[in-house]
């Protein structure tokens, strides 16, 4: 298994983070309150929004669950 990301998988995990910033934000959710609804660990959604994780899919499915959206507009990255 290899261990660095391409530039483009970097920025697309950034990418990934500026739209759950934005989903979240949307609902008017703390960092911390998002993740206590999803079942996440401290600093975790800070850690995804900030690009500084590749996060599972695990994580994905209970975030999208939190924000009460489909999984794939986590996807739906914005201008």
């Amino acid at each position: 298994m290899r261990n660095k990301l391409s530039r483009e998988e970097k920025l697309f995990i950034r990418d990934f983070g500026m739209n759950l910033r934005a989903l979240r934000e949307e609902r008017n959710l703390s960092q911390t309150k998002l993740e206590a609804i999803a079942g996440l660990s401290k600093n975790q959604v800070w850690r995804i929004e900030n690009g500084e994780v590749n996060t599972t899919i695990s994580n994905l499915k209970l975030l999208a669950k939190a924000l009460n959206i489909d999984i794939a507009q986590l996807f739906e990255f914005r201008d």
